[in-house]
């Protein structure tokens, strides 16, 4: 009974792997980027590449367990969630208040190290943010907020009545 339950449990993972999520890879230029339109200095460019791009843009770099099931499908779920969450390579389609929160949870979240998570962590231990590099995107973040909420001081400041 043993010998069939490993048997069928085998040809399962077999079969599973002819299952091929689409990969989040982008083909063309970002042109909704945040960069295209709020200034993203050099060394928080490193930070996103390092630590956020994977699940919160049009471009994931896979690892090479990805291409097996069921690795392949949960990464496929938790890229899906973060892009729902934010998309650097999206952001500009975001409405102002939105664009703001969203910048806001940045902050919040990287200032808390809730970002990135762990489970991301874990594998790419590059990702794991020093005290400075949380304090330059933390700034960053407020400085993108700043200028969100001049371009659009109508949308940010509620009204008075």
């Amino acid at each position: 009974m043993l010998k069939k339950i490993l048997i069928g449990l085998a040809i399962l993972f077999v079969a599973i792997q002819f299952y091929r999520p689409a990969r989040n890879i982008s083909s063309g230029p970002a042109s909704n980027n945040i960069g295209n339109a709020y200034a993203v200095p050099e060394d928080v460019n490193a930070i996103l590449t390092k630590a956020c791009n994977d699940c919160h843009s049009n471009n994931t770099v896979y690892p090479w367990y990805a291409s097996i099931q069921p690795v392949a499908a949960w990464l496929d779920h938790h890229v899906d969630e973060g892009k729902g969450e934010l998309n650097f390579d999206e952001f500009l389609t975001y409405k102002p208040r939105k664009a703001h929160h969203k910048m806001e949870e940045v902050n919040e979240m990287v200032k808390e190290g809730e970002m990135p998570l762990d489970s991301y962590t874990w594998i790419h231990k590059d990702a794991v943010l020093t005290e400075a590099e949380k304090l330059a995107l933390a700034n960053w973040s407020v400085a993108v907020m700043d200028t969100i909420a001049k371009q659009y001081p109508e949308v940010l400041i509620p009204q008075k009545r």
